[in-house]
């Protein structure tokens, strides 16, 4: 077995969407090939309502999968198919646009005015482009959480990792979605497979993940030395790991502890034609969307 080098860490920049919301974007409208199939990710944690209460109004996608995952708050939700609800802490709602949906999503904070989530986007492949829209909408309570005997938590939010399986089905990349907390001091490793592109997303805590496939004793020089990848959420800095090929990640939580996304899926690689909600494989297609649009045959009725 072999751990997944650290090609890459990045910080998730200031970015506004929607009506002016205000949030912090890990990457996303760049390289689609990069961490293939996800193509944006999303961190609307904030403390100021008037920051995230313009909210999303109706806007279209086509051509892709978003995953919200609600930690603080709530999300007002509806569509042009007809569904509404709300969404709360713990929550998770997978969106599948493929050939056409119109939808609006407004956060509301909680009581204290605090909002705090994440929203993925996963490509589609060219055979599902144009497959019929849905929504599933899961419950926090229905997420199985896992509990180590050293303590580690792990969330299945979606795929399937230490015997559970995540509620969310029929997923074109076939994503493994993880919520993981790991105590103060503890180092534990986690298997992905091989095959998936993959990425952690640091927001609460700190520590750090191995970057090699080396010895342990030549691990602790390098901890000791400070070459290894280090990794801190402090006044709000939210942090991408992006990893290389391999069957493992390492991490080695800090004084506080360590909480973190690990997200793996399995790569589209077909090409990309991109348009903000709208992601398509050539210009043509990108083009008939927009026509679609300006003349009212977006939506395609339901067979």
């Amino acid at each position: 077995m072999s751990i997944r080098p650290t090609l890459e860490l990045r910080r998730a920049l200031p970015a506004i969407e929607g009506a002016g919301v205000r949030l912090h974007r890990a990457f996303g409208f760049q390289d689609p090939t990069e961490l293939d199939p996800f193509l944006l990710f999303d961190d609307f944690r904030n403390d100021r309502p008037e920051d995230f209460r313009p909210g999303f109004p109706w806007h279209p996608h086509r051509g892709i999968e978003t995953i919200t995952y609600v930690l603080q708050g709530t999300v007002e939700h509806g569509d042009s198919l007809g569904n509404h609800g709300t969404l709360g802490a713990g929550d998770v709602q997978w969106m599948t646009a493929g050939s056409g949906i119109v939808h609006q999503e407004m956060p509301k904070g909680n009581t204290t005015g605090q909002m705090h989530g994440f929203q993925l986007w996963a490509n589609l492949p060219a055979s599902l482009k144009m497959t019929a829209p849905r929504y599933q909408d899961v419950k926090g309570k229905d997420i199985p959480e896992i509990t180590d005997d050293d303590g580690t938590s792990v969330k299945v939010i979606i795929g399937s990792f230490w015997g559970k399986t995540g509620p969310v089905d029929g997923i074109a990349a076939d994503p493994q979605y993880l919520d993981i907390t790991v105590p103060a001091g503890l180092r534990k490793r986690f298997r992905i497979d091989t095959y998936r592109r993959a990425f952690a997303y640091v927001f609460q805590g700190s520590g750090h993940f191995s970057d090699a496939d080396v010895p342990r004793g030549v691990l602790l020089e390098k901890e000791i030395a400070g070459q290894e990848t280090n990794i801190r959420d402090l006044s709000g800095n939210r942090t991408l790991v992006r990893f290389g090929t391999g069957d493992d990640i390492t991490v080695q939580a800090g004084p506080q502890g360590i909480r973190f996304l690990l997200i793996s899926g399995a790569p589209i690689q077909e090409p990309v034609a991109w348009h903000g909600p709208i992601v398509m494989n050539t210009q043509a297609e990108l083009q008939q969307a927009m026509k679609d649009l300006r003349n009212g045959t977006f939506i395609r009725p339901a067979h």
